[in-house]
């Protein structure tokens, strides 16, 4: 009975460290159970990237979820991040200037036919102009729809939900289980913040702490 009791004592603490914020005892905290980016973000014309490491992303979501590129403890130390520097933009020679379309080509969203609000509307193939007769229609209107994944309502799903990223089993799954940022993040003149909730910080650090503003259902593949 006394070692239940001790073991119910048992204090679970968050890790700080950017790209963790895994739940952690003191009592097992390995070397290497921590995998965390080990300096701050570089947020610069549209591009997220992560200056210990240069992995970047068009998209926030897809550039949150870049695994970090150092191993170590957990700690509940706020770390001290390195300023990092944009660099600046070099101009491309007028006589071959860039394509329109290359940072589209490069976006892992785009590239899936994701919805993506850096390049616009969700990509698509080129149009070409077709005459179909209503025979043709009619085969398409009879086209079943793909079927639905199942899911196993015991299955431990991570929430996608921006601010959440909460572990959940869809049985307890329900209206006002998840807060999070219905979003979008934004960026501007050096400013980060959340379009939501309209608060703005200047620091990371201080952005991904600011509190979720909206309650919902946890969401294991949101659609944008």
């Amino acid at each position: 009975m006394e070692k239940q009791q001790q073991n119910e004592q048992v204090v679970k603490l968050r890790c700080k460290r950017i790209g963790c914020d895994a739940v952690f005892t003191e009592d097992d905290n390995p070397e290497g159970s921590c995998t965390y980016h080990a300096s701050g973000p570089i947020f610069h014309d549209g591009m997220k990237e992560w200056s210990c490491c240069k992995r970047r992303s068009h998209d926030f979501s897809l550039f949150l979820e870049i695994p970090g590129c150092k191993t170590g403890k957990h700690t509940t130390e706020k770390p001290v991040l390195t300023k990092a520097t944009p660099k600046p933009a070099v101009s491309a020679p007028s006589a071959a200037p860039p394509s329109s379309t290359s940072a589209k080509e490069l976006c892992p969203r785009c590239q899936q036919g994701f919805f993506c609000s850096d390049h616009g509307s969700q990509a698509k193939e080129p149009k070409h102009s077709v005459t179909t007769t209503p025979a043709e229609t009619d085969v398409e209107a009879q086209v079943p729809p793909a079927p639905v994944k199942r899911i196993d309502i015991n299955q431990p799903q991570t929430c996608k939900n921006k601010g959440c990223g909460k572990t959940f089993k869809e049985r307890d799954n329900h209206e006002t289980a998840c807060s999070y940022h219905p979003g979008p993040a934004v960026f501007h003149d050096r400013m980060r913040g959340w379009k939501c909730c309209d608060i703005h910080v200047k620091e990371f650090d201080e952005f991904r702490e600011v509190p979720p503003c909206t309650k919902g259902w946890h969401n294991a593949n949101p659609a944008s």
